[in-house]
């Protein structure tokens, strides 16, 4: 069969309150049951359609609750209705389970009965009535309020991304009435491939593979749906051509169909895919499309709410990042200026010395120790000669010259002996 497209006219947003057409396909309509019994044998005089439609007979007039509703449920009702009989006062029952069969998969549902005595013209109990209201859709939707409850608190705490939807994916597979694998898939930014974001019932060989596929028409369901913006739905992957390419690998991973919806911001921008997988061809039936629409929007809050916080984080790292940069700069100005004091005062320093050498040199014109030691009285060997612009020269050693080099504008070497400047060269 062909891919479809499955688009509403009326579609929802991430936080918008459920629709009330998905809260009908999700949890149906409440039966109520009625059956009067006659006689101490509890016999089945007459019933209502729920009550004839929930035990799965077409007519049970003359039977005892134990034969219509086999098993504990059934033991359960005819023990309660004989009390009822015995006593003449009536008595309740709540959340009693009941197996429904009829033709469609079995299952069970819960049901609140009142037992109340009927009674004849002359006052004595003659019989019982039982009624009965459904409960199985409030206990769902109040598992279903619950569930969503708990992931809305996940995003709200910033919860990991993965466990916000590996807990949304089992919570589906979970409440569905017929078994489905789930799988989100994230997109990349530019909205071209799309990655693994949960999907804890599908083997990890099929998650591997299907990690990073593009996003285009033809490519599965969900690389369709993510790049038509709208749900694509495949009843039969062997026969759909947009699985041509994964058709293998969906046979080995045990999955037949399959139907994708695209997750939306609310600027429309692709976050990625909501998928349910089913083991067999079939189509999709109201329930299968609320619960998709339903937390298709659940996803897409977490992813985007995902997003914005990490976009956040970054912002703040990008800006501590630049603090710390600004910080390190404004360190290495303040020792830099600490240096250039400490340069300017050594200069200072040598260039005195050096007047006070020149002064000395009439008396020794070639000193035998360093002339540029100051106060601390070099004792090195005054090997090289310096002098500045003004004509002031002075004789010093290797370390005391090159000093002098390096922080007294204009000092040059003097020495006119070759000598002098070797020295100065093999320091």
């Amino acid at each position: 069969m062909t891919a479809e497209s499955d688009a509403h006219p009326e579609e929802s947003r991430p936080g918008d309150p459920v629709p009330e057409g998905d809260v009908r396909s999700l949890f149906g309509r409440s039966a109520a049951i009625l059956a009067v019994f006659t006689g101490a044998e509890q016999l089945l005089e007459e019933a209502n359609a729920g009550f004839l439609a929930t035990v799965g007979a077409p007519s049970g007039t003359g039977s005892t609750p134990a034969e219509l509703l086999p098993g504990p449920a059934g033991a359960q009702v005819s023990a309660a209705l004989d009390r009822v009989y015995r006593t003449g006062e009536p008595g309740a029952a709540r959340d009693v389970a009941i197996p429904l069969g009829g033709s469609g998969q079995p299952r069970t549902a819960t049901f609140d009965f009142t037992y109340e005595p009927r009674h004849d013209a002359h006052g004595r109990v003659s019989g019982t009535r039982l009624l009965g209201v459904e409960t199985t859709q409030i206990k769902q939707a109040q598992r279903l309020l619950a569930e969503q409850r708990a992931l809305v608190e996940q995003i709200a705490r910033d919860a990991p991304l993965s466990e916000v939807l590996d807990g949304m994916a089992r919570c589906i597979e979970d409440l569905a009435p017929e078994p489905i694998l789930v799988s989100v898939l994230l997109a990349d930014p530019d909205g071209l491939h799309l990655r693994h974001g949960a999907a804890p019932s599908l083997p990890d060989f099929y998650n591997r593979a299907i990690d990073g596929i593009a996003t285009g028409e033809g490519v599965g369901s969900c690389g369709t749906a993510a790049h038509r913006r709208t749900p694509v739905i495949v009843t039969d992957i062997g026969a759909d051509p947009f699985w041509d390419e994964f058709r293998e690998l969906a046979e080995r991973a045990g999955v037949a169909a399959c139907w994708s919806t695209p997750l939306l911001a609310r600027d429309a921008a692709l976050l990625g895919t909501f998928a349910m997988y089913h083991p067999t061809p079939r189509t999709p039936d109201e329930v299968d499309l609320a619960l998709a629409r339903l937390f298709a929007d659940t996803a897409s809050l977490a992813i985007e709410r995902h997003h914005i916080e990490t976009a956040k984080a970054r912002a703040e790292a990008q800006t501590e990042a630049a603090r710390a940069a600004l910080a390190e700069a404004i360190h290495a100005e303040q020792q830099l200026r600490a240096e250039a004091e400490q340069r300017a005062l050594a200069a200072t320093e040598l260039t005195t010395r050096l007047q006070a050498a020149a002064e000395a040199q009439a008396d020794s014109p070639h000193p035998d120790i360093c002339q540029l030691g100051g106060s601390e009285r070099c004792s090195a060997a005054a090997e090289i000669k310096v002098a500045d612009s003004w004509g002031d020269a002075a004789w010093g050693c290797p370390a005391h010259v090159e000093e002098a080099l390096l922080n007294v504008r204009s000092v040059y070497i003097a020495d006119e002996e070759l000598g002098g400047l070797a020295a100065y060269r093999n320091r």
